[in-house]
């Protein structure tokens, strides 16, 4: 066997890779102190979480509005579409709660543009808001936008929500 500068090299690499890496344990084993920790696992868990070592999964299972995690199963987003699937769409973002029609046009110099805004999965009236946007152009082509303050909107929400109602009855009987 043949010792050349690069075995040399090589071993003394190791040796010192080894030191440094049993240097930086201080004696110390990974893991805790028997004489510290409780026995019972209910304590040291209890223990963990008090000293902030612990990662927890239940706020991720548990019901809160504005947690958007399916569009199938949230009646108030499925009978939104239902409701206005005569407009067509210009963005449906069900992660961001929000549905924005393109302009619809009533007559050749007015035309409408619905938004929705979901702001919980709850069916009331108070989760979604929509706002309506109207565009009355003149013969000139001059056009203004301004936001519709009729009872249109009451109307469309009111459809919404029985829709979005029946859908939740008809989920429950199929259960």
């Amino acid at each position: 066997m043949k010792i050349t500068s690069k075995s040399i090299l090589r071993n003394i690499f190791l040796l010192i890779s080894l030191g440094v890496i049993l240097a930086s344990c201080n004696g110390k084993l990974p893991g805790g102190d028997a004489r510290k920790n409780p026995s019972d696992p209910a304590l040291r868990v209890k223990q963990n979480v008090e000293q902030g070592k612990s990662f927890q999964l239940n706020e991720v299972f548990t019901d809160k509005s504005g947690v958007f995690d399916f569009a199938s199963s949230n009646e108030l987003w499925r009978a939104s579409l239902d409701t206005i699937d005569f407009i067509p769409l210009v963005s449906a973002n069900y992660s961001g709660g929000i549905i924005i029609s393109d302009w619809y046009s009533k007559s050749p110099d007015q035309s409408l543009k619905i938004t929705l805004r979901f702001l919980s999965n709850e069916i009331r009236s108070d989760a979604i808001v929509i706002k309506i946007f109207e565009k009355n152009c003149t013969s000139e082509q001059v056009c203004s936008v301004s936001e519709n303050v009729g009872n249109l909107k009451d109307e469309i929400k009111k459809e919404i929500l029985k829709k979005a109602t029946l859908y939740k009855e008809n989920q429950k009987q199929d259960n």
